[in-house]
């Protein structure tokens, strides 16, 4: 079809050539995820525990099911039935299997799914969600695996995942909603003001894809780097089959060198081509408002196109607070119009009485200046938190949390009163949801105690058996010791592991005391670890593992154990039992 479109032959052989030399050249590399022992096609691998294999990874790794016939090709998983799984991870690395979905209803899944979307899940239930999302598998009942890969490809989008983003192209070939995945890629980079990173995403754009903005951005990469008559050629190409506009070919010809004059016109419909308008018009200038793309407002803050000229345009500033509110500019960009706004001197000494009678954004102006001359710490605080409510009132409170637990950790806790600490500490973002600090063990609460070596620092199974051993007998002369769920939660992972508790330790009786949800147990009866995962995800939420309840982190860990997801078992233990300093 595309010979009968060019005019000669020898134009056709020409272009041919000019495309073969500039798509990517590098093969896919074969992804060796599972082992090919797969001479007994029509038998399932067995199911076997064993205590002391891969004692990294929890000391028992649950083999289940790993299906027949099983064929990598070219970074993609092809089933014997002509059924393509999509991922990142070996499910094996934890503790699932290609049949992790298989009896759980996608509209289950879907439902879980969207009321994960509306937490604001902590780091620990990040990871937990990406291993579980993100391992090859099948589908779930009634989903088709291109409805599967749709909705890893928009957790990893909505989720700003790049990285991971990336890595599922590497080894995923080909895929519905490929050119979205790589669109996005596109996109971070020019909003990010990294225009050649960008360009090294096209690596991903092959003949497969069809989509006239990333050959667009191909062509404009090409003259980029000054490949111009690649770039010409494949600008024919596109014209020829209709993909190009009017817009596109004034830009690039311009870019080119072909025309020296080029629109004034800024067009905003897509990201490249405002792009392409910052860079072809002399002296750009755009005034963003409420209804500006997100990954516009992105590419004018990274490339410093943002000026405020008159600092008495309100409508411009509270446009701007709104953007730096839904993370589209940077936040600090807020604080630096703030200081550009006039104040004199009366205005400023009395800004407790004043600041009611200016309009929003002057009166976190005033307040923030207030706060910037403040000379002691309780002045500080108290205009910090009386800016913090105005920020709130205005419903901008994103556009001041930064500031606010900056602010806070430059001040240091250790210098904040007393009645201030309380509030303050709730504020302070840790860079990290979970920091943990190093492990402090303490012999006289079980769970705290030196048995938790295996866990935290892969000691001997020999060696810790012998410490349980000890401290059994220790705890139990105290007549006063009262065993906690957490003391359950560790006991009844060592029984999983197969260590061996002393005989007078009744733990069915102690364990009775606590129940577990029935409608989990239902998920372990029914093998659908994969969904029971999600809904631990639920419930550990936007907390960390330590931050729960012992009875939560009992039944959690209890359900994981039954399960056999041990790794994720483990992660949860390693934050939730031990005491860090």
């Amino acid at each position: 079809m595309l010979l009968m479109k060019l005019k000669s032959f020898k134009r056709f052989l020409i272009i041919l050539l000019t495309i073969i030399s500039i798509l990517p050249v590098k093969a896919e590399e074969k992804i060796d995820i599972w082992k090919n022992d797969k001479k007994n096609q029509n038998k399932s691998i067995k199911i076997e525990e064993t205590n002391e294999l891969k004692r990294k990874e929890g000391n028992k790794i649950l083999k289940k099911n790993l299906l027949n016939n099983i064929q990598i090709e070219e970074g993609k998983l092809k089933l014997s039935d002509d059924v393509n799984v999509y991922g990142i991870h070996d499910p094996e690395d934890f503790n699932f299997d290609l049949n992790m979905w298989s009896t759980t209803r996608a509209e289950d899944v879907l439902s879980s799914i969207k009321r994960i979307k509306k937490i604001n899940l902590s780091n620990t239930s990040k990871d937990i969600l990406e291993n579980v999302l993100l391992s090859f598998s099948y589908p779930p009942v009634n989903m088709s695996e291109e409805e599967f890969v749709e909705l890893k490809i928009n957790w990893l989008i909505d989720n700003k995942r790049s990285k991971l983003v990336e890595s599922f192209l590497k080894q995923n070939k080909e895929f519905n909603g490929k050119s979205k995945a790589v669109q996005y890629l596109v996109d971070e980079n020019i909003s990010s003001g990294n225009i050649e990173k960008g360009c090294e995403k096209i690596e991903f754009i092959d003949s497969n894809i069809k989509a006239a903005y990333l050959e667009k951005f191909k062509i404009y990469c090409l003259a980029f780097n000054n490949k111009k008559n690649e770039s010409q050629l494949l600008l024919d190409l596109l014209r020829e089959q209709g993909q190009s506009d009017t817009f596109f070919d004034d830009k690039i010809n311009y870019i080119l060198g072909i025309t020296k004059k080029t629109t004034q016109k800024i067009k905003e419909d897509n990201l490249l081509n405002f792009y392409l308008s910052s860079v072809t018009i002399n002296n750009f200038k755009y005034e963003p408002t409420k209804k500006t793309k997100k990954e516009i407002w992105k590419y004018l803050s990274a490339s410093n196109l943002i000026k405020l000229d008159d600092v008495g345009d309100k409508t411009k500033i509270k446009n701007l607070e709104l953007a730096a509110n839904q993370n589209q500019i940077n936040k600090k960009t807020i604080f630096e119009i703030y200081k550009q706004i006039p104040f004199n001197l009366n205005t400023l000494v009395n800004s407790k009485s004043l600041y009611q009678t200016l309009n929003e954004s002057d009166a976190r102006a005033l307040i923030y200046q207030r706060y910037l001359l403040s000379e002691n710490v309780d002045q500080k605080l108290d205009y910090l938190f009386l800016l913090e409510e105005l920020f709130i009132k205005g419903n901008i409170h994103n556009a001041f949390k930064e500031f606010l637990s900056d602010s806070l950790r430059e001040i240091g806790i250790e210098n904040i009163p007393e009645n201030y600490q309380e509030v303050a500490k709730k504020r302070i973002k840790t860079n990290e949801e979970l920091k943990l600090g190093k492990v402090k063990y303490n012999d006289k609460i079980l769970h705290q105690s030196k048995i938790l070596k295996f866990y935290v620092e892969n000691e001997s199974k020999k060696k810790v058996q012998k410490d349980l051993e000890k401290i059994f007998k220790k705890i139990g002369k105290n007549r006063k010791y009262f065993y906690s769920a957490k003391d359950l939660a560790l006991v009844d992972t060592l029984i999983k592991d197969g260590f061996k508790i002393p005989q007078n330790f009744n733990y069915n009786n102690l364990a009775s005391k606590y129940e577990v949800p029935s409608n989990l147990i239902n998920l372990i009866e029914k093998k659908q670890n994969a969904f029971l995962a999600l809904k631990i995800i639920e419930i550990i939420g936007e907390d960390e593992p330590h931050q729960l309840d012992p009875e939560t982190i009992y039944f959690i860990t209890s359900l994981l154990n039954d399960m056999g997801l041990i790794i994720i078992r483990n992660k949860v233990l390693n934050s939730a039992l031990p005491l860090r300093v």
